[in-house]
């Protein structure tokens, strides 16, 4: 079997075992044992469970890439259209995201916050390039910052909400976009 197949196995028995137990009762050795590898194994994979979370955030920023975004929408039309894209991908496991995240920002586990930062700027990044924003300058650090804060929201919101199809975090995506794209159209 492939690295790639292997490490495929292992973030899936992972993910339905936290769907089944919760993110924090996943352990490496439960999981070599279930999938019937050996610890060398995952590490060759992954360096730690929080390796495998990020594995799964990978993935949905690969469904964002893979969008079929329209460059003649608007801003807030590009921009939803590709967060979308990102959220259908962690749908199947949302509460699993949530608790990954929460075990992200743990205080114990400092070590995860600054990477989780660059994470959260890079995948802020790459939701502006594949809806094609393109300021420069100090407008685009600002909306950057700007587009970050709509991100955690609309997270935040869609990782809280109980609504069948997550309808009141739609609705604060489209009007946090729609006055996103006021100030950055």
């Amino acid at each position: 079997m492939t690295r790639a197949a292997t490490a495929e196995r292992i973030l899936m028995a992972a993910l339905r075992e936290a769907d089944d137990q919760g993110w924090e009762a996943v352990t490496l050795h439960a999981l070599a044992r279930r999938l019937r590898i050996s610890l060398r194994e995952i590490h060759a994979c992954y360096r730690d469970k929080d390796a495998i979370a990020n594995a799964w955030f990978g993935r949905a920023l690969d469904a964002m890439l893979a969008a079929k975004i329209d460059p003649r929408a608007p801003v807030e039309a590009r921009l939803g259209q590709a967060l979308i894209a990102w959220q259908k991908a962690l749908a199947p496991y949302r509460a699993v995201t949530r608790q990954m995240l929460l075990a992200k920002m743990h205080p114990p586990h400092p070590h995860h916050w600054v990477p989780m930062l660059f994470d959260l700027s890079r995948t802020v990044q790459w939701w502006r390039e594949v809806a094609g924003c393109g300021e420069t300058g100090i407008r685009r650090a600002a909306a950057e910052a700007a587009a970050t804060g709509v991100f955690l929201a609309v997270l935040a919101a869609w990782l809280a909400d109980a609504t069948p199809e997550g309808g009141n975090a739609e609705a604060l995506r489209v009007r946090l976009l729609a006055a996103y794209a006021r100030v950055f159209p």
